[in-house]
């Protein structure tokens, strides 16, 4: 067994590395950019080396820099995590010509797999089903659209390097088929330096479902059963769950044997997933699934797999890297039970999903759920890198358990400082489909506003912000009192792009009146916690401030205010009719507005990248183009001025 190894990523993978890497008394060395400098897995291993500036093509991409400091601080091993290096050939093979161990397949398995053209055509060799399309060389887009028509409509573009949804575009009309692929060619050239891409059908009621595989360098190849992926957005995965709902045996023995039979194709060893596209128009079915992709790597989701085996599959990939034979055979590993992993990301869901980089004032995750972060409070999520701030993990004997924990843990995770989108998983988790396990990959997108609608602040959250906001505590003896009555004062709260202005009474110690809702054993902890009583019923909230922004986690909501100062000159917000203006801090793409042209409703003006994600920006209304004030290739701030339009009825 290794005594030392080099992880080459960060954040949360990084840390779930070195936790396993310490319980097996491996040493571990860190690396970071100069946005990790304090970074939670710069700290938690034994050693940590400096390999570049933010930007991951100089830092975390820079794999002669990431094998330097392997060598100079004696690990014998590299784990890649997943994402940057993990799934590069060429990296792989240089680990190795450097005397090194890669905790990954070979670079042989990788390149097999890490063309979804060439991967498609592997599979169909090795009896394989996969779904039907063009995965050709031939990349000319009259031709590619020649493809589409004799595949048929609905059609799936795909970046043959990419993952992860990047360089993937759906498209259900002809006519919008060349912008499409334009838009799939750039995200693969600039994620994957890769612009050729595949076409193929697409299945209307499509599950994702995955199959854990790994093999070892003794010909052994096994199955850790399969994950549901299903709930996406974007194609990106939201909450999974393992195993995949109303499976029938017949069903799960197909997959499984397929997933190992794909591995075996390309002498698999180490951690593997091969991905399925399932029809989920009714019942699942032996012959209703077809491959997909293999991902070459851990997945970010194998927390669920390792919640309903028991097993510690970092701890499997360190053993099969240093030669080791898989700890168990296939007939040794059992499944038990159900478990949810949700994906907790600074973005902002009633905004489409923005990423929402900034700082994490606040973050308590609660007991009885397995937590993976590489975040603290007062870390900030970069916006170089994935905006993930942590993964949240249920276990339970049944499917409804397992989602009622997750429900409530989601609920009792207080962070603060940026957006988040635990609003919209406790959403998800009540949606009556999930619960049931009717869904397939474009439920979120079809209830979308249902999901990301943000209710009203509730009096009791706008008390406590109040409160503290004020550094009022009713409970002391003399709260409200006054000779000639109850004390009142009017308190303005922003919240979101709103400003809430309320009267607060205070009727005497504990006595509280918020407009029309009353308020008694009225309470603020040193501790953040925040007490109320109201119509007979105990309310308890958790409540974090920095400066004039207050956060409160009620009923299992996060609500945000910020105190605006009753002295401080207003001034008028926001950019006003036909300003168009950055959402975040990004780079533009493309532009497609020109000045002096007309623009209808739904136009796109501007493509801003941002996250390692496309973000069109588009006229509200009708207009003509003012001004440009962007160009391609320019770096953006938040805010920043992008284009000007004259709104056609001015």
């Amino acid at each position: 067994m290794f005594t030392k190894i080099l992880i080459a990523n960060r954040g949360e993978i990084a840390c779930r590395v070195i936790d396993t890497a310490r319980r097996m008394g491996i040493a571990t060395v860190a690396v970071y950019s100069d946005a990790d400098a304090d970074a939670r897995h710069r700290d938690l291993a034994d050693e940590a080396v400096h390999i570049g500036p933010a930007s991951a093509a100089d830092s975390y991409l820079r794999g002669d820099r990431i094998i330097a400091a392997a060598l100079e601080t004696g690990a014998q091993a590299i784990h890649p995590g997943y994402g940057f290096l993990s799934e590069n050939p060429g990296f792989v093979q240089a680990v190795q010509d450097a005397g090194l161990v890669f905790i990954g397949p070979s670079a042989a398995s990788i390149r097999a797999m890490g063309l979804k053209d060439a991967a498609k055509a592997l599979m169909e060799a090795a009896g394989v089903p996969v779904v039907p399309g063009y995965h050709g060389e031939n990349q000319d887009a009259a031709f590619l659209a020649e493809q589409a028509a004799r595949i048929g409509y609905p059609v799936l573009i795909k970046a043959r390097a990419g993952g992860g949804g990047k360089g993937m575009r759906r498209v259900a009309d002809p006519a919008d088929f060349a912008a499409a692929l334009e838009g799939a060619q750039r995200e693969g050239q600039s994620s994957f330096g890769d612009p050729a891409v595949l076409i193929e059908k697409y299945i209307t009621t499509p599950r994702h479902i995955e199959v854990q595989v790994f093999g070892d360098s003794h010909g052994t190849i096994v199955h850790l059963y399969e994950r549901d992926c299903s709930l996406q957005r974007r194609h990106q995965k939201v909450i999974e769950e393992a195993p995949a709902p109303d499976m029938p045996p017949e069903v799960r023995t197909a997959m499984t044997q397929a997933a190992v039979q794909a591995a075996r194709a390309v002498d698999y060893r180490n951690a593997g997933t091969v991905e399925f596209i399932a029809d989920g128009s009714g019942p699942l079915r032996a012959d209703g699934f077809w491959f997909m992709e293999m991902n070459t790597r851990l997945q970010v989701e194998h927390p669920v797999t390792e919640a309903i085996t028991g097993l510690d599959l970092v701890e499997w990939q360190l053993r099969v890297a240093a030669g080791e034979p898989l700890p168990l055979t296939q007939d040794r590993i059992g499944l038990t039970g159900h478990a949810f992993e949700a994906r907790i990301y600074a973005e902002d869901p009633a905004r489409d999903f923005l990423p929402a980089p900034g700082p994490l004032v606040h973050v308590a995750f609660p007991e009885g759920a397995r937590i993976d972060t590489g975040v603290r409070g007062g870390d900030r999520i970069s916006p170089h890198y994935d905006p993930m701030i942590a993964k949240l993990t249920t276990h339970a004997a049944t499917r409804q358990q397992a989602l009622s924990a997750l429900h409530r843990a989601l609920g009792q995770t207080h962070i603060a400082g940026t957006a988040t989108n635990l609003g919209f998983l406790q959403a998800l988790c009540r949606d009556p489909d999930f619960a049931a396990g009717r869904m397939d990959t474009g439920l979120i997108g079809r209830k979308q506003k249902a999901l990301t609608h943000v209710p009203d602040p509730d009096d009791a959250a706008f008390l406590f912000a109040a409160l503290a906001a004020l550094d009022l505590d009713p409970a002391a003896p003399q709260a409200g009192f006054r000779l000639w009555g109850p004390a009142s004062l009017q308190v303005d709260l922003a919240h979101g792009k709103e400003r809430i202005a309320r009267d607060l009474h205070l009727l005497g110690p504990g006595h509280v009146a918020v407009g029309d809702s009353a308020f008694t054993a009225v309470a603020l902890g040193a501790d953040g916690t925040a007490r109320a009583r109201r119509n007979g019923r105990n309310l308890t909230a958790r409540v974090a401030r920095r400066g004039d922004a207050v956060s409160v986690l009620l009923d299992g909501r996060i609500t945000d205010f910020a105190r605006i100062d009753p002295l401080a000159v207003e001034r008028a917000g926001g950019a006003g009719d036909g300003r168009i203006a950055a959402p975040m801090t990004g780079l533009v793409r493309a532009v497609p507005a020109m000045a002096g042209a007309r623009v209808a409703p739904g136009d796109i003006l501007v493509v801003i990248e941002a996250m390692k994600m496309e973000h069109s920006l588009r006229a509200a209304g009708a207009g003509t183009v003012q001004a440009i004030h962007c160009a391609v290739g320019d770096t953006v701030a938040d805010g920043a001025l992008l284009v000007e339009l004259e709104p056609a009825d001015a």
